[in-house]
């Protein structure tokens, strides 16, 4: 069962959750860059060696052409969506948690984290879709060689041109279908292991700064291994030429598993692992540091 004794606020959740969202994209978006580049090369010609051969040669590659700004190409996109749906995302699992409780110190079972954090995936997906497409085709373009955008606003305001607000939310259902499940995954891990971690005695508040950064780290590493598949299926999707894939996911699943194996759906596993620790274990220090000081600012919100 899960410690968790304090009345939730849904509204201090939202304010934390969006920074720990900041601390997480400033950590963990070279990797992120480095994802999605494997995920979206194109298949090699026979004979001919893979655009990049793996996480360390596209990491390498990258900041040899195009220096760190490169690694950080498209960041603007996830800064404006990252905050606020980092907040919504806190904001619906503390709400899915307080839904849960007949009175504010019920204390929630593992199964009902999970479907707080699922509701949370829910909650996220209308922030994330839009901002997920304009990151992937500024990540990509650079590899491209072909220049269509100048930045985030740019992309954002042609893809609207092009194909109206369907456009912006192309892969809304394969973000969905990524962050419903993982986003329950990643709750349920990072309380589970917080209990864990608690020495006896003492209080999950009282937790340390290395074991936050622990339990934050490997959920995030839970998070991303129930992700990768549908991440992979997304990041392909939205990042196709319009007409592609009529019949979206379905179309990209088959191709993938017909040109490039099951293991397809795996692209990007070192570098999305990577990154997971790192960036997650500093969302949730954010998210902890920026409660507790909430907590002590605002008791009574």
């Amino acid at each position: 069962m899960a410690d968790e004794a304090k009345p939730i606020s849904p509204l201090k959740n939202l304010v934390a959750g969006g920074f720990g969202g900041m601390c997480l994209v400033f950590v963990g978006h070279p990797l992120d860059t480095v994802k999605v580049r494997l995920q979206t090369q194109p298949p090699s010609l026979p004979g001919q060696p893979p655009m990049y051969s793996g996480t360390f040669d596209c990491f390498q590659k990258t900041l040899v052409r195009e220096g760190i700004t490169g690694l950080y190409r498209g960041m603007a996109a996830p800064i404006i969506g990252v905050t606020p749906m980092f907040a919504v995302c806190f904001f619906g699992f503390g709400l899915g948690k307080k839904l849960q409780q007949k009175c504010p110190e019920d204390v929630l079972s593992y199964p009902q984290i999970f479907a707080a954090g699922m509701l949370s995936g829910v909650f996220t997906t209308g922030i994330m879709t839009p901002g997920e497409r304009i990151k992937c085709l500024l990540q990509i373009q650079a590899s491209s060689g072909e220049t269509k955008y100048s930045g985030a606003l740019d992309c954002a305001k042609k893809l609207y041109q092009e194909s109206g607000i369907r456009g912006i939310y192309k892969g809304t259902v394969l973000t969905l279908m990524r962050d419903v499940p993982a986003s329950g995954m990643y709750f349920m891990t990072y309380e589970w292991l917080k209990n864990i971690l608690t020495p006896e005695g003492k209080s999950v508040s009282e937790l340390s700064v290395p074991r936050i950064l622990v339990a934050g780290g490997i959920a995030g590493i839970f998070n991303w291994a129930v992700a990768i598949p549908p991440d992979v299926l997304k990041s392909r999707f939205q990042t196709a030429p319009p007409g592609k894939y009529p019949n979206g996911f379905r179309d990209v699943l088959r191709e993938l598993i017909q040109n490039e194996g099951v293991t397809s759906l795996y692209k990007g596993f070192n570098a999305v692992m990577i990154r997971a620790f790192p960036a997650n274990a500093a969302c949730f220090l954010g998210f902890e540091v920026a409660m507790k000081f909430l907590n002590w600012a605002t008791p009574n919100l």
